[in-house]
């Protein structure tokens, strides 16, 4: 049949204009579209008092016991009193989770970070980040920069160390798996065998008994413990942090934990709104500067 140009010209920009649709819609989804889709998928997995916690509406928290002070108080994680107890029920709280939906477990320091599935949603307990606990577990962002400190009786051979070179001829001990006998191992490096304990209690009772000339624990630690448990005892000085990168103590998390960037997202939140720096100066207000052993 004969058609008139003018209707022929109407038919070509009616397809034409059907062509276009059909290929904006096929079209792919802008990447800004895309990235929104993807924000709203991690805000929801991170949706307040909803994360995929190992009990469902409850978070669980672990600590080795004895939990020491100034980290907590009275060997009572629960109680919320203590940098590191007050710590959890922060991070608790920015996560969704009342005082009342918190429950806390036992598990020793080192079983914290070796490898296999854990039974707690994160585990505070002084553990220090390192490439090396990475491989095991994940960490939070660090809640708290840290410096490792020796301590020493008064009048002992390690209370005149003014270096580390002053520390090579000594015994030394330290926790088993801490950075604190690492420090030890690779800062110090003494002619003599470092002494590794179980427990930070088995260390001190070392360093009374003689039998270690100076221990080495975290700076907190060490101003609470010659202030509190062993008062003969004085912090010699403290090391400068190694790399140039400040040694930090972070939240640990099953090795692929959904909930690692939940966690961290908390602890950043109360770092930059001041909870952490209020909480630290409530309960860590003595770990005022020591000497540094160069």
């Amino acid at each position: 049949m004969y058609l008139a140009p003018r209707t022929v010209r109407r038919a070509l920009a009616a397809a034409t204009v059907a062509l276009l649709a059909t290929a904006v819609g096929c079209a792919p989804q802008p990447e800004e579209k895309a990235s929104t889709a993807s924000s709203g998928a991690a805000a929801k997995s991170c949706a307040k008092g909803k994360l995929a916690t190992k009990t469902s509406g409850k978070l669980t928290i672990a600590t080795d016991e004895p939990a020491y002070e100034p980290w907590f108080k009275d060997d009572k994680p629960a109680n919320g009193k203590g940098f590191e107890s007050a710590v959890a029920y922060a991070v608790a709280r920015q996560l969704g989770y009342d005082r009342s939906a918190v429950g806390w477990q036992s598990v020793p320091f080192n079983k914290a970070f070796a490898p296999g599935v854990k039974t707690f949603d994160f585990d505070i307990n002084q553990v220090s980040i390192s490439a090396e606990r990475k491989k095991a577990v994940d960490f939070s962002s660090g809640y708290y920069d840290v410096r490792q400190a020796v301590i020493a009786l008064k009048g002992g051979k390690a209370a005149k160390a003014k270096s580390i070179a002053d520390l090579k001829d000594l015994k030394l001990g330290a926790q088993v798996g801490t950075t604190s006998l690492d420090y030890i191992t690779d800062v110090v490096k003494p002619k003599q065998e470092p002494a590794a304990y179980a427990k930070n209690d088995q260390a001190k009772s070392a360093l009374q008994n003689g039998q270690v000339d100076a221990i080495v624990v975290d700076l907190p630690t060490a101003f609470y413990i010659t202030a509190a448990e062993v008062t003969n005892a004085k912090i010699v000085g403290q090391f400068e942090n190694q790399g140039g990168t400040p040694e930090q103590f972070g939240l640990v998390l099953d090795k692929g934990s959904a909930l690692t960037s939940c966690v961290s997202g908390a602890v950043d939140a109360l770092r930059k709104d001041g909870t952490l720096a209020k909480l630290e100066k409530q309960w860590l207000s003595d770990a005022v500067d020591a000497p540094v052993l160069k």
